[in-house]
C-alpha cells in the first residue's frame, strides 16, 4: 500500500488539506508510471535541515529541500523528504508568490527528484520547472485557496 506521511521537525508549520495533498501526490506518481512505497515529508527549520547537507551530503549552504531515497531502480519508492519551511517561506517572497503554492512546489520538486528528474544543468532545471508547472495546473480546485 502506498504511504505519504508529513511530519514536523524543530517547527511548528501545519500544512492543511493532507488528504488532498496526498491524493494529488500520489496521481502525479502514477502519471509518471511509478509506484511508491513510502514517502515522508518533513518540514523543518534552516538549521535542522544544514545539519543534514553538512553531515550527509557535505555542503555548506543552506538548502530548502534534501531528498533521501532508499530504494533501487527497480523498487517502489522509499524515500524521506526533509524541506526547510523557513527557506520555502523566504523564495515565495523572493519569487513573489503565495506560500501555500510555493509549498505545493517543494512538495512536488521533491517528488520529481524521486521520479528521477534532476536540476543541475540548465536543460535539467528547464524541464523540471516545466514538470512542477504541468503538476501543479493539475492541483484539485480545493488545494488552490484556504
Amino acid at each position: 500500500m502506498s504511504t505519504i506521511n508529513f511530519y514536523l521537525e524543530d517547527t511548528n508549520y501545519q500544512l492543511k488539506k493532507k488528504k488532498l495533498i496526498r491524493r494529488w501526490i500520489l496521481a502525479s506518481i502514477s502519471h509518471e508510471k511509478a509506484e511508491i512505497d513510502n514517502i515522508n515529508y518533513i518540514f523543518c527549520t534552516d538549521s535542522y535541515l544544514y545539519k543534514l547537507n553538512t553531515e550527509f551530503l557535505n555542503h555548506d549552504t543552506l538548502t530548502d529541500i534534501i531528498t533521501f531515497q532508499y530504494n533501487s531502480p527497480e523498487e517502489a519508492i522509499q524515500s524521506d523528504i526533509f524541506i526547510s519551511i523557513e527557506r520555502v517561506k523566504e523564495n515565495a517572497k523572493l519569487y513573489n508568490q503565495r506560500l501555500l503554492d510555493e509549498v505545493h512546489r517543494i512538495l512536488i520538486h521533491g517528488t520529481l527528484h524521486l521520479l528521477g528528474y534532476k536540476d543541475k544543468s540548465d536543460n535539467e532545471k528547464a524541464e523540471m520547472t516545466a514538470k512542477e508547472n504541468y503538476y501543479l495546473s493539475l492541483r484539485p480546485e480545493d488545494l488552490l485557496n484556504y
